[in-house]
């Protein structure tokens, strides 16, 4: 996960070469309240847009810009906490906890498993499967593991109408987190692509007794492997192979690796090529 939180902290002694600007920007950081909270939120917009305007013409230096979107952001982090408080939130800070939401990393493809949440923008309930005693403490959007930037989910079913962010839990450390996609049908692994040659993931069919309340395992199906999906693209994974094994074995005669090193690498590669196209432990 990626929080949203400002990690550099102001300093305690404000140079005194800083422009008039940055100050003002400053010192809304130290008076904002719930009686000024408008006032501060639209000054400190304009400062921090007037200040990135002297920056590209150079008439401030790249660690003021700094400070100056530093304070930016901590601003807002405390405008959306004070908006929490009110009866009647303002139109101008729609979006705003949206602008501020973490982003937790999911191991899947959306052009994959849910294409219709890219393409249509189709609303699918999402919610974690476990902590379910825990109130949730952080806003996220989900990301995929593409490196595409529409991979992403970042509109979600609220209560009577659809929200920007998701509330989950704070990640543990060494614990994986699990999220469910649900009433996607029957339709979207079947509509999902190669898209960053991300195959088709693990399959479980499970059966639940009307009576009793248990659930039985049925059948299970491994995703894609590497190999498989090089293949669907035109590559011969056994080809590959060879060529790979070929290049160890002359970097051994020309001593640039060790023949334990060798053994290293080639199994590092048959481990690769055998296994999911997914993150794996």
């Amino acid at each position: 996960a990626t929080r949203f939180e400002p990690q550099q902290q102001i300093p305690e002694t404000i140079p005194e070469n800083l422009s008039e600007m940055t100050k003002d920007l400053l010192h809304i950081l130290d008076n904002i309240n719930q009686k000024n909270l408008q006032e501060c939120f639209h000054d400190a917009i304009y400062y921090r847009d007037e200040l990135r305007i002297l920056f590209k013409n150079g008439r401030i230096s790249l660690r003021e810009r700094g400070l100056a979107e530093n304070a930016f952001w901590r601003i807002m982090v405390m405008v959306n906490k004070l908006v929490q408080k009110l009866k009647y939130v303002p139109d101008e800070f729609e979006g705003l906890d949206s602008a501020l939401a973490d982003i937790y990393y999911a191991n899947i493809s959306v052009f994959q498993s849910l294409p219709d949440a890219w393409a249509i923008k189709q609303l699918f309930p999402i919610m974690p499967i476990h902590r379910l005693n825990e109130r949730p403490t952080r806003n996220a959007i989900i990301s995929d593991i593409t490196c595409d930037c529409d991979g992403k989910i970042e509109q979600f079913v609220d209560l009577h109408d659809e929200r920007k962010t998701l509330p989950l839990h704070e990640l543990l450390a060494n614990e994986e987190y699990y999220l469910a996609a649900l009433l996607v049908g029957a339709y979207q692994e079947t509509l999902g692509d190669l898209h960053n040659l991300l195959g088709d993931t693990n399959v479980v069919s499970i059966s639940i007794s009307q009576e009793s309340g248990r659930f039985e395992i049925v059948k299970e199906l491994e995703g894609d492997s590497v190999a498989d999906v090089l293949s669907y693209v035109e590559y011969n994974p056994q080809a590959l192979r060879d060529s790979f094994k070929r290049k160890a074995e002359r970097a051994v005669r020309e001593h640039l690796i060790t023949p334990a090193e060798r053994k290293e690498i080639m199994t590092a590669f048959e481990d690769g090529i055998r296994g999911y196209t997914y993150f794996e432990r």
